[in-house]
C-alpha cells in the first residue's frame, strides 16, 4: 500500500482548508497513494491559528465533511481528515474521520486524552476504533494522546493494525527554530516519540503535522524497525508518499505484552 502524509499550512478558513485538501489529495493521487492523512483539527483549523470562530458550527462542519467525501471519491483515494465535530449531546470533540476511496465515511476516532491546555477547547472522547482500507487495518492516535499515552498505539497494534496514523500539531508561525535534521537531539522529542511508537509495537506509524514557519516535527513515515522511511520538508507545504510492506508490520512486540501482570 502507498500512503501519503500531508503537511499543509494553517488554514485561514474552512474553504481555505478544503482548497488545500483538494490540492494535496490530487498531488498524492498522481503518485498512486491509496490513503492520505492530514494534521490534527485541520478543518476548521486548530483553535487560535487564524480561522473565524463562528465558522465552527455543526452545519458548516457537515458541509465541509461532505466536500471532503466528494474529493475522496473524485480522486479514488481514502482520506484521514481530522476535524472538530459535535457529538450526540452537542459536545465538541476532536476527531479524525476515515473516508474510503468511494467517498463513504467509515467512522471517526476521537481524541480521548486531551492536553491540559485543551480542556477548555474540547470534550475528551471515550472509544477506540479500527478501520480497514483496501484490506489493511489502520488505527489512529491524535497528537498529545500518542506522544504521551502510548497505550493508544499499542491497542491498535494488538487489533492487527498495520499502520497507525498520527495527526498532530506541534510548532508555531511566530517563534522557534526551523529544524534541519530529522530526529536531531537538539529538537523537541516528538519525532523520537513517533519512532518509538513504531518500534515498541512493530508496526508502521505515519505522522502528519502542519507546515508552520517553525515546526517542531516533520510529517514522517516510520517503519516497524524504527527507521524513518520518508519525511516532509520543514516549513514547506506539500505531501510525501511512500510504500509500506504490510508483511513487516507484525505487531509482534505489542501482542507479547502481558497485560495481566498489571491488573
Amino acid at each position: 500500500m502507498k500512503i501519503a502524509l500531508a503537511s499543509p499550512p494553517f488554514p485561514s478558513s474552512i474553504q481555505d482548508g478544503l482548497t488545500w485538501t483538494e490540492k494535496l489529495v490530487k498531488e498524492a493521487a498522481d503518485k498512486q497513494a491509496a490513503i492520505i492523512c492530514f494534521p490534527e483539527s485541520f478543518i476548521p483549523g486548530y483553535p487560535g491559528m487564524g480561522y473565524a470562530p463562528e465558522e465552527r458550527n455543526p452545519e458548516n462542519l457537515q458541509n465541509a465533511l461532505n466536500q471532503v467525501c466528494a474529493i475522496a471519491a473524485e480522486n479514488k483515494m481514502a482520506i484521514v481528515m481530522p476535524m472538530d465535530w459535535y457529538g450526540a449531546s452537542q459536545e465538541l470533540l476532536n476527531v479524525a474521520f476515515v473516508i474510503d476511496a468511494g467517498g463513504k465515511v467509515l467512522g471517526y476516532q476521537t481524541k480521548n486524552q486531551l492536553d491540559p491546555t485543551e480542556d477548555v477547547l474540547w470534550v475528551p472522547g471515550t472509544t477506540r476504533s479500527i478501520f480497514e482500507v483496501d484490506g489493511v487495518k489502520i488505527g489512529i492516535t491524535i497528537c498529545h494522546e500518542g506522544f504521551r499515552y502510548p497505550e493508544s498505539v499499542r491497542w491498535a497494534a494488538q487489533q492487527d493494525a498495520k499502520i497507525v496514523f498520527f495527526p498532530h500539531f506541534v510548532g508555531s508561525n511566530t517563534e522557534g527554530v526551523l529544524p534541519v535534521e530529522w530526529g536531531s537531539p537538539q529538537s523537541p522529542y516528538y519525532e523520537k516519540a513517533v519512532m518509538m511508537r513504531a518500534m515498541e509495537n512493530t508496526i508502521y506509524v505515519g505522522s502528519s503535522n502542519y507546515a508552520s514557519r517553525y515546526p517542531e516535527a516533520a510529517s514522517s513515515l516510520i517503519a516497524p524497525d524504527g527507521r524513518c522511511v520518508v519525511h516532509g520538508e520543514y516549513g514547506k507545504p506539500g505531501v510525501v508518499v511512500a510504500e509500506i510492506d504490510t508483511s513487516l508490520a507484525t505487531g509482534l512486540l505489542a501482542k507479547r505484552f502481558k497485560k495481566w501482570l498489571y491488573a
